[in-house]
């Protein structure tokens, strides 16, 4: 798989700069709408188009660099906030991953887990950024450290009488672009010239030339701290507690229990993924180094844990589409918010 990755991260901008394309990474081949054993490098689009409604240097080929190529069409990827009826919308006290939470302005999503902090040992709620902090940058007052969380979300009838939390800390979600100085030989050289030439006439300026890059996310995750230790329990809903943490690799069963869908299975499609989200307010935001699963989610299952049949946690449940339900590594949202299971 090392070859795939090392071909993937060579060729993942061009291949994200195409026509049509929303995502890649690595998964197993699709043939007939059904999963083999051969890997390949997967390029998510949202709708398959014929050759010729394409511009030729836009076609997917069958390889890239000696690595075989599969296109598959996932739809538009969103955050899973809620906008339908769900279950699982009912008050509950303990209340258990699964059911709906949400910051008090935003609709509902899903308790994710219950951790602690690696510092003080506290129990913690885990769930989204986009859940838990109103998809907050950080800067944009969206969210501030101390908001109430409902439980149930507002969706679902929550108000200030079912506060179960306050908004703890959370990861920032990036979502412009990040501008840089140009290093290259082209900008270096146009940059001392130029300079050169203005000291002469402005000894008080300089010139510089600056790269502007798309800031891409690794999660979006949230913590928030319990009203009381009494108010939650760790057992998630229909599952049980979490075991552990496992590996993810393509063709890995797994499952979740969320707000609106409940209990779903799947497997996972694709691992080291780089694609365009959006967000709720129908902004594009970029994400890497995501896995992706066939298992069914809807609107409001986002902050859901993914795990195994043997109860090991994968990753945290953000994103999906009609055809396809993103996660991040769970690992990584650990680090990141410096807790345990």
């Amino acid at each position: 798989m090392d070859r795939h990755f090392n071909v993937l991260a060579k060729v993942r901008k061009k291949l994200l700069q195409r026509d049509n394309v929303i995502g890649v990474g690595i998964g197993h081949k699709q043939v007939s709408n059904k999963r083999t054993k051969q890997l390949s490098m997967v390029v998510l689009v949202e709708k398959k188009l014929p050759p010729e409604d394409l511009k030729r240097s836009h076609i997917i080929p069958r390889k890239v660099e000696g690595v075989d190529t599969d296109v598959i069409e996932v739809g538009r990827i969103k955050m899973l906030g809620s906008r339908v009826d769900i279950d699982r919308k009912e008050r509950l006290r303990p209340a258990q991953p699964g059911c709906s939470i949400g910051h008090f302005k935003v609709s509902a999503g899903t308790l994710g887990a219950v951790v602690r902090d690696r510092r003080t040992g506290e129990k913690l709620i885990l769930s989204n950024n986009h859940i838990l902090a109103n998809g907050s940058n950080g800067y944009d007052g969206r969210a501030f450290i101390g908001d109430p969380i409902l439980q149930p979300g507002a969706y679902d009838g929550g108000n200030e009488k079912d506060r179960i939390a306050r908004l703890l800390r959370f990861v920032p979600i990036n979502r412009g672009v990040e501008e840089k100085q140009a290093s290259c030989l082209i900008a270096s050289g146009f940059m001392l010239t130029t300079n050169l030439l203005l000291r002469a006439l402005r000894p008080n300026y300089e010139v510089k030339v600056l790269k502007k890059m798309q800031q891409a996310n690794t999660v979006d995750c949230a913590l928030a701290r319990p009203d009381g230790p009494d108010l939650i329990e760790s057992k998630i809903l229909d599952v049980g507690p979490v075991k552990g943490i496992a590996e993810v690799r393509p063709g890995m069963p797994v499952l979740k229990s969320g707000r609106t869908t409940g209990l779903t299975r799947g497997v996972i499609t694709t691992v080291g993924t780089s694609l365009q989200v959006e967000m709720d307010d129908s902004e594009m935001v970029w994400f890497e180094d995501q896995v992706t699963t066939d298992l069914k989610s809807r609107g409001g299952d986002s902050g859901s844990l993914v795990i195994t049949p043997e109860n090991e946690a994968v990753g945290l449940l953000f994103a999906g589409s009609d055809k396809i339900t993103v996660f991040n590594p769970i690992q990584k949202v650990l680090n990141a918010l410096d807790v345990t299971f």
